[in-house]
């Protein structure tokens, strides 16, 4: 069977329906995240900092969408990574990877800029990658793949376990909730949101680093 582009937006809209029949129709009508006030300071180099962990984020992050699949601020996102690095004793960076919306390849990026060698990835709906420079892309440390089921909490014990790996420790994995079902019930936004993403791709641009005020 060919799937028609009329096919898969009426799968969507079946699914955005049932969601709100759930009462998710609510979240819909929350007010707007706050906008991330990001500046651009130059082409992303690699770091000489050991005591560093790079946070690369998605194409779109804090551009065209400021919440998560689930809503969370992506403001709240990012204070809580890099708190997370904080409370560990290690600095952190920030870069945006242009160039694709994978979010194994935003984390492998990541990780080749920082000075320990270990960086995170976070696409805008959550889904999120710990990554270590000498894996291979598809490899990584810890992946969060259901962007539903991470939540703030999840998004902090994500950096503190990234500063750790910096730090040539071996902690136990970030504990993330587990619903078979939330897969096949966010389906079809996370398919909207994946397309939004890659708009914004650029496959010839070079990582830019940024700071970020909040």
């Amino acid at each position: 069977m060919n799937i028609t582009e009329d096919m898969v937006k009426e799968i969507i809209l079946e699914v955005l329906q049932e969601m709100q029949k759930e009462g998710r129709a609510a979240a819909v009508q929350k007010p707007e995240a706050p906008a991330l006030r990001f500046r651009e300071v130059g082409e992303a180099k690699p770091g000489t900092n050991r005591n560093e962990v790079v946070v690369g984020i998605s194409p779109a992050f804090g551009i065209s969408m400021n919440k998560t699949i689930i809503d969370i601020p992506l403001q709240s996102v990012l204070k809580e990574v890099l708190a997370g690095i904080e409370e560990e004793g290690l600095k952190s960076r920030l870069i945006r990877v242009i160039r694709t919306a994978d979010v194994g390849f935003i984390a492998h990026e990541a990780a080749k800029l920082s000075g320990s060698g270990i960086g995170i990835g976070i696409q805008s709906r959550g889904t999120s990658v710990i990554h270590q420079k000498d894996l291979a892309p598809l490899q990584n440390l810890e992946l969060f793949s259901q962007a539903p089921l991470v939540e703030l909490e999840t998004f902090r014990a994500m950096g503190r376990n990234a500063a750790k790996y910096a730090k040539g420790e071996q902690p136990s994995p970030v504990p993330v909730r587990n619903d078979p079902m939330a897969r096949p019930r966010y389906q079809g936004l996370a398919a909207l949101i994946h397309n939004k993403e890659t708009q914004f791709v650029k496959p010839d641009m070079p990582s830019v680093e940024l700071t970020v005020a909040m």
